[in-house]
């Protein structure tokens, strides 16, 4: 899992301390993650957005982007192509290929 640094607020910081104190979180990478989880939860779009932007970029797949973004393959090809971005076909390497299936695997 990659690791990301962040500057937080004292507050915010004294509050995620006092919440690891009271067994609310296993520790504050716990916190962060539920925080996200979270915000992404109850922002849809801006998870869509970030799905998008990272697919736009060349960073992920349109199978990635779709299980980011909480929506199927085929809503994914149709977000993307409503935000203008070019479509990619086939999977670039090995990696991309596996993370298909994977992601193929896990559909319901």
């Amino acid at each position: 899992m990659p690791r990301t640094t962040a500057t937080i607020p004292n507050d915010l910081t004294a509050l995620m301390e006092g919440a690891v104190k009271a067994g609310v979180f296993e520790n504050k990478s716990d916190a962060i993650r539920h925080v996200l989880r979270d915000y992404f939860d109850e922002h849809e779009t801006a998870r869509t957005a970030a799905a998008v932007s990272l697919y736009a970029d060349g960073e992920i797949t349109l199978g990635t982007a779709a299980r980011l973004a909480g929506v199927t393959r085929f809503e994914m090809r149709d977000i993307l192509r409503e935000e203008g971005v070019e479509l990619r076909f086939g999977p670039e390497d090995m990696d991309a290929a596996r993370d298909e299936i994977d992601t193929a695997r896990n559909l319901e």
